[in-house]
């Protein structure tokens, strides 16, 4: 029984059963594509897993843990262990701060509950239709640059037309006043 414990076999059987299934998997491969020896493959590799299931059957799993070393009752149904108080034994239990962790689990709860009725209305929102938006989208914002740049150059020739208005009636006031002169000398009586 010593050899079924040793790493060598351990490994030994973690090999087989490797093969085995690669075997198997390789010998599906082949049926699903009808090459040649399919058959045999898939036969050789199920009779191996077969013989490996019935072998791990039969010996038994391993333990991985001996906790009986460290705690001898623990090897029998209904022992008893050391130092180790099953159940009815008298506990002191702080209800009131049981309580007010039960009440924060359950907030928290009611937290990830509303985060998750958002998470599923994102789910189900139409992103179909996106791209078009946003090219719809970029499309507009050149435009309003455009116009934007547009009402730019407005303003500029704008200032100009208000320059020039301002120094047409500079102009115009400069012409009054000489008319204003020409026609004062015309009706002063001249001597």
């Amino acid at each position: 029984m010593s050899f079924l414990k040793s790493k060598g076999f351990k490994y030994l059987k973690n090999l087989v059963i490797g093969v085995g299934a690669a075997v198997v998997l390789l010998g599906a491969l082949f049926k699903i594509q009808s090459w040649p020896y399919a058959s045999e493959m898939l036969t050789v590799g199920l009779i191996t897993e077969a013989i490996l299931f019935f072998f791990l059957g039969v010996i038994g799993p391993e333990k991985d843990y001996y906790w009986e070393k460290l705690y001898p009752g623990l090897d029998s149904y209904g022992g008893s262990v050391d130092g180790f108080e099953p159940q009815g034994a008298n506990l002191d239990i702080n209800t009131e701060k049981m309580e007010g962790q039960l009440d924060g689990m359950l907030g928290e709860l009611k937290t990830m509950s509303s985060s998750m009725s958002s998470l599923k209305a994102l789910q189900e929102v139409d992103f179909s239709g996106t791209k078009d938006q946003i090219k719809t989208l970029g499309d507009f914002y050149a435009n309003l640059n455009e116009a934007m740049a547009n009402i730019n150059d407005s303003v500029d020739d704008t200032k100009r037309y208000k320059e020039q208005l301002g120094a047409l009636n500079q102009n115009l006031s400069s012409l009054n006043n000489v008319y204003g002169n020409i026609l004062s000398a015309m009706s002063s009586p001249t001597k």
